[in-house]
């Protein structure tokens, strides 16, 4: 048999063809060409960033053109998306483009954000018949990645032994006593722990483990100590250029403590000294250091690398982290740090691009809390301050919104925050004040009945402040209220006040004594410290300023002690104005040491002490205890030097009137890569317990089961849930829990999608995990086949972003009826860097790939075409006379 489609590729024909002119002619139509046909013209590049920038918009339907008559809405709503994709990443590759001006990729990047919300908006609302498009993903189960921990946690110590467990620890040798304090229903229980009590039996992990059980079960505790292995790990070492690999070690134990619900546990032990907590910045991370403020030896613990005398303690901050800026001691010796957040762990995603972190650490350098500011875009902190009863104030510099749906006068540029939490970590209020142009607030301190005082630069004019010009140095108060006893806690702006000259000026400390604040930065150029005193109702009022001559450098910290006024900081000028140095500068760039009197006025009482070798020493923070100054900074790198040759840090305690050194330590750490960036020094926050890496005070409980605590949500963040055509909108209150939003979810929904909460294991514990951190997060599945759309929020209150859940359809896969694709385009996609640039062009590229599936997808047939009736053309009858007759002869007839 003969195929008719050969004999009709003989005669230079197609099935159905015309014939005319024997030029080929092609199929019929069955769907419009696609605007990634090879056949469509497209739309250069420069041509769709130009049409973007110029405010056209980004999805328009009326612009595809459909060359199908009666083709169905779909295509042309489809078609419109996937060129509002392709001008998305047609931004995008201009942004990742060589030599883009400043300006241009700010206006690209901001064209980029408001493209992307009208991506959200259009998807929201588009209803395409024959399939069915959603930002997000398309599952059938999905879960929230912000997680609530459950149950007591279990504290782990670092690694205390290593080989075999029939040997004694060298860490429970000597005298050992400590005390455990259990707080149970109304009983308070103290036991004391002293090893000389187990006699002359040999001190062996399991040994030391049994004895301080025992003694726990005879005081009626359910409390218990443990060992843990510690997961033996390759270790890296960097020797010049080179990185050495070292084999993993033998096996090592650690001390833990299993807490239960029931029991609030404390640990203390006699004597107590002084600690001195350094953060720095390594080659390999974030790290905590302690030390002794008396300088006493320290401690070396199996597994540590670049081991620095005089330390008695190591730990690591998150690998999130990305800056650490300053620090503080509570009044309970732990310590309190604000950080940047490039991520979030695995359990407390991040909204946007960063995040603000305020951290607190135990003794021993561990996290125990972490509450987010929760920022919609990105933000930064500078400066932190602890109060006598408890509370933390952080501030800093925000872009886009933080109070849900408020981006500031500029969404592009920063504006000053500071927030206030208790002493639990609740955050209490939050204020953002910023001017028309860029302001960030460098520096917070408490002061009496509610004021709490903000420092910082503007470019313009803050509220209740005039501009000088350049950047100006500002000052402002904040008065805490609350309308009665169950009220929360207001805070409004009292007063401000804007002060430099027509150049560049910069707070960078900030002190308060009694009525009197003081301030100390870099103004034109030069140090100036100045005066400032309250008036009756809270306003600061400049008194009194002090010209320390070319700066050359910058402040590290500022304090009053005794009537007088104690500066810190690092400059290349060896004669400041503050009298004779007592010590003479090194050369380079020296750390010093000023003190003079509180009412600035120059004196021969004014004291100078620098600090430093021959190359360049900086000066990162500094805190006076006992009337000495501790300083930390980078010491004695030499000229010339390049970002990543190596450095090393150093602490050092100074006499700031006698000028002398009287302890100093220098290290280069791991990674070769030593650079301290904040300090804190906690009164009695060093013990025996130090030895055994057991934390002093109250062990950490339950955390806080509300949602804006444990997350970054805020108060009004939101999202909608969409069943068929309704879309019911769900808003974060601040009683929510996971509980709580579980119902609204599942409400919201009409019971399409059952909603639970499940308990994962803590990925964040590390090889240290003994019976591991148990976590709870929500998990979203399809009830009886029906399906739900999950749809963020509008930019800057996204609640999925808080979550980590996908939005997108959640819902078995069509077997029948419209199938269901997910762009999986997050709405935190944005332009802030090279990474960034590039996964978002990863993103829509695939993205614009889900799109060209879901055209293959759709139905081909021209539903809407009129059928062909009636008798055939002359010239098509004769054709298909000749084309039988050829037939014919071919098959021999």
């Amino acid at each position: 048999m003969i195929d008719n489609s050969y004999l009709l590729g003989l005669y230079g024909q197609s099935w159905g063809s015309s014939g005319a002119g024997g030029a080929a002619a092609t199929a019929r139509k069955t769907q419009p060409t696609a605007p990634w046909s090879p056949s469509a013209k497209p739309t250069e590049t420069p041509a769709l960033v130009r049409a973007a920038l110029a405010g056209r918009r980004i999805i328009d339907e009326a612009a595809p053109r459909l060359d199908l008559a009666g083709a169905s809405a779909d295509y042309r709503k489809m078609f419109a998306l996937y060129q509002g994709l392709e001008t998305l990443k047609a931004l995008a590759e201009r942004a990742g483009g060589k030599g883009l001006p400043a300006s241009e990729a700010a206006l690209v990047a901001k064209r980029f954000a408001s493209g992307l919300s009208e991506l959200t908006t259009y998807l929201a609302g588009a209803k395409l018949d024959q399939v069915n498009l959603v930002q997000g993903v398309s599952k059938t189960t999905t879960a929230t990645t912000a997680a609530i921990p459950r149950g007591a946690p279990t504290v782990v110590t670092p690694a205390l032994h290593e080989g075999s467990l029939a040997t004694p620890v060298a860490a429970f040798e000597g005298p050992t006593t400590f005390t455990v304090t259990a707080k149970k229903g109304s009983q308070t229980i103290q036991v004391e722990i002293d090893l000389d009590q187990m006699g002359g039996q040999p001190r062996t992990f399991d040994n030391v483990v049994g004895f301080m059980n025992g003694r726990l079960e005879a005081s009626g505790l359910d409390t218990r100590f443990a060992r843990q292995q510690v997961d033996a790990e390759p270790r890296t070492l960097k020797v010049g250029d080179r990185t050495i690999t070292l084999p993993a070690l033998g096996d090592r134990w650690a001390l833990a403590v299993r807490g239960v619900a029931t029991e609030t546990i404390a640990l203390s032990a006699a004597p107590q000294a002084d600690s001195v907590q350094v953060i720095q910045d390594t080659g390999a991370g974030r790290q905590v250091l302690k030390f002794t403020a008396d300088g006493s030896a320290g401690l070396e613990r199996p597994g540590e690398t670049f081991f620095v005398d005089g330390r008695i303690g190591q730990s690591s901050l998150p690998p999130g982290v990305s800056a650490v800026r300053a620090a503080a001691a509570g009044p309970d010796g732990s310590t309190w740090i604000v950080a940047d957040l490039a991520s979030g762990a695995d359990h407390q995603p991040i909204k946007g691009r960063s995040d603000v972190a305020l951290m607190q650490l135990d003794s021993t350098g561990r996290v125990v809390t972490t509450r987010l500011l929760g920022a919609a875009d990105q933000a930064s902190g500078y400066a932190i301050s602890v109060a006598s009863d408890g509370r933390v104030a952080v501030a800093g510099s925000v872009v886009g919104a933080l109070e849900p749906g408020q981006a500031g006068h500029d969404a592009a540029l920063a504006d000053s925050f500071v927030t206030v939490f208790d002493a639990a970590g609740t955050e209490m209020w939050t204020q953002r004040r910023g001017a028309r142009a860029e302001d960030e607030a460098t520096a917070v301190v408490f002061g009496d009945d509610g004021q709490v005082f903000v420092a910082g630069r503007a470019r313009s004019a803050m509220p209740g402040s005039g501009a000088l010009g350049g950047w100006d140095g500002y000052l402002q108060t904040f008065q805490e209220s609350r309308l009665h006893d169950l009220a929360p806690v207001r805070a409004a702006l009292a007063g401000s006040v804007q002060f430099g000259g027509a150049g560049d000026d910069a707070v960078q400390a900030l002190t308060r004594d009694g009525d009197d604040l003081y301030t100390a930065g870099v103004e034109g150029g030069r140090l100036v410290v100045r005066r400032f005193t309250l008036d009756g109702d809270g306003r600061p009022q400049l008194t009194a300023s002090r010209d320390l001559g070319v700066a050359s450098g910058e402040v590290a910290g500022l304090s009053v002690v005794d009537g007088r006024l104690v500066l810190a900081g690092a400059t290349r000028n060896p004669a400041l104005d503050v009298g004779a140095p007592a010590t003479p500068h090194s050369g380079g760039s020296d750390a010093f040491v000023a003190t003079m009197s509180a009412d600035l006025s120059p004196s021969g009482q004014d004291r100078l002490t620098y600090f430093g070798g021959e190359g360049d020493d900086t000066a990162a923070d500094m805190k006076m205890h006992d009337g000495k100054v501790w300083i930390t900074g980078v010491h004695d790198r030499p000229a010339g030097a390049k970002p990543e040759d190596p450095t090393r840090a150093y602490l050092a305690r100074l006499d700031p009137l006698s000028g002398q050194v009287e302890w100093s330590r220098d290290w280069a750490g791991e990674g070769m890569m030593a650079a301290p960036t904040a300090l804190s020094i906690s009164g009695g926050g060093a013990s025996a317990l130090d030895r055994l890496g057991l934390p002093q005070g109250e062990l950490p409980g339950a955390e806080s089961r509300r949602l804006v605590d444990a997350t970054a949500l805020r108060v009004g963040d939101r999202f909608q849930v969409q069943v068929g055509t309704r879309k019911t909108t769900i808003t974060i209150e601040a009683r929510d829990t996971l509980e709580t939003l579980a119902l609204k979810i599942e409400r919201a929904s009409s019971l399409a999608l059952r909603v639970t909460i499940t308990t994962v294991r803590d990925k964040d514990a590390g090889p240290l995990s003994l019976d591991a951190q148990r976590l709870q997060q929500l998990t979203l599945t399809s009830r009886n086949g029906k399906s739900a759309v999950l749809i963020p929020g509008e930019a800057g209150r996204d609640a999925l972003a808080g979550l980590g859940l996908a939005s997108g359809h959640v819902g078995p896969s069509a077997d029948k009826g419209p199938k269901t694709f997910g762009l999986d385009l997050p709405s935190s996609l944005s332009l802030s860097g090279a990474d960034q640039i590039k996964a978002a062009i990863d993103r829509l590229t695939a993205a614009m790939t889900t799109v060209r599936s879901a055209y293959r997808a759709m139905n081909p047939v021209n539903a809407n075409a009129r059928p062909v009736t009636g008798e055939a053309p002359a010239y098509l009858t004769n054709q298909i006379a000749n084309y039988q007759s050829a037939l014919a002869r071919l098959a021999g007839g």
